[in-house]
């Protein structure tokens, strides 16, 4: 999840603001405290609930928009070994999302010890455990060990429907010198049957098709800007997301077109690299990522002490909710220097998963003894 936000501090800034939405609307929507704060700020609160979730939408369009210019440059695939790739992108994401989900089956276990609410995930089973290594838990019903985890799924199937596709086109187009754009042809074709089809039925909203449309978009806006005449991709573009809101409007789309719009626009004319962009910022979305995956389980820990040990007023629980969300940007600033901006050792490979495991099964361990 890593980018070099330093030359694209646009990219950074997008991505913290996005997170910050994002970390809030959770904090907004899980626990007691939400509950107790809202007399005080009832719109606010409802505003996040509602629409916090949108911001999503700006981590996918970028996703598209940086594997475009990883994978295929000027519109040239570049994948020739699409299982090393797909291999790399698994262990970037997987590493720190294990630590966190760790760090997270811990927290929801004290916090059980301390209060009750729905908004905890119950105890998990050894399933549950394998299922979240293998980013397979909502595929297969699972419930998620923390808030948002089905992003780091979601990237990686879009991640992985992008590779192949990309390698299977570029195979195509050297076994038939003849067949051209075969690259451009997919992809094209995914997003529009996305932004059509799937994402208009919430039944495809585990999987990657249903938000294709926003990947795709971020891709081909990326090629667009290397086009001679690019305002003319751009316009085209904007047509084809004005089209599927005239069919359906949605806000997740209407968000995304405007994204993809900022990018294009800023590629083209090199504001990406612009430094007016404020360096707080910047490095926030260099470690949105650990932000995002770290929230959570921070978020528990402060539920439930608040509930426990402090009275149920308004003032207080507000605080608490303001308290959370700087402890889990800095939470998500310690882990993003001392564990996902660290090189990833074959040790790391190796123990993480177990230590994962591990702690997961302790925790059955000692919820099967309480129950006897």
């Amino acid at each position: 999840m890593q980018t070099d936000h330093s030359r694209m501090p646009l990219i950074g800034t997008l991505k913290a603001i996005s997170c910050l939405l994002i970390a809030s609307h959770h904090l907004t929507l899980y626990g007691p405290m939400p509950d107790f704060a809202y007399p005080l700020i009832p719109d606010l609160i409802d505003w996040l609930r509602e629409n916090g979730q949108i911001a999503v939408q700006v981590f996918f369009i970028i996703a598209g928009f940086l594997s475009a210019r990883k994978l295929a440059p000027y519109g040239i695939p570049l994948v020739t070994d699409p299982m090393h790739v797909i291999k790399q992108r698994y262990i970037r994401l997987v590493i720190p999302y294990l630590a966190a989900l760790t760090l997270a089956i811990g927290c929801a276990a004290l916090a059980r010890a301390w209060m009750t609410h729905d908004f905890i995930p119950n105890t998990p089973n050894f399933f549950q455990l394998l299922a979240h290594i293998f980013l397979l838990h909502d595929l297969l019903n699972q419930e998620a060990l923390s808030a948002g985890v089905w992003f780091v799924a979601i990237d990686f199937q879009l991640f992985v429907l992008v590779v192949t596709a990309l390698w299977l086109s570029s195979q195509i187009e050297y076994r038939f010198p003849r067949l051209k754009l075969i690259h451009l042809i997919l992809i094209a074709s995914l997003t529009v049957v996305s932004l059509f089809v799937f994402n208009r039925n919430s039944y495809w909203d585990e999987t990657a098709f249903y938000f294709f449309g926003s990947y795709g978009l971020g891709i081909l806006v990326y090629w667009a800007s290397h086009k001679q005449y690019h305002l003319f991709w751009f316009t085209l573009l904007g047509i084809l997301v004005i089209a599927a809101l005239l069919v359906d409007f949605r806000s997740r789309i209407a968000v995304a077109g405007v994204v993809m719009l900022i990018l294009g626009l800023a590629k083209q004319y090199e504001f990406l690299e612009s430094r007016i962009m404020p360096n707080f910022l910047t490095y926030l979305g260099r470690a949105s990522y650990s932000i995002f995956l770290i929230h959570f389980p921070l978020c528990l820990i402060i539920n439930a002490v608040f509930f426990r040990f402090l009275p149920s007023q308004p003032t207080i629980h507000l605080f608490g909710l303001t308290l959370a969300l700087g402890i889990s940007i800095m939470g998500g600033i310690l882990f993003f220097r001392w564990f996902e901006n660290q090189p990833i050792t074959d040790k790391m490979r190796l123990w993480l998963p177990i230590g994962f495991l591990a702690s997961g099964t302790l925790v059955i361990l000692a919820n099967n003894a309480k129950s006897i």
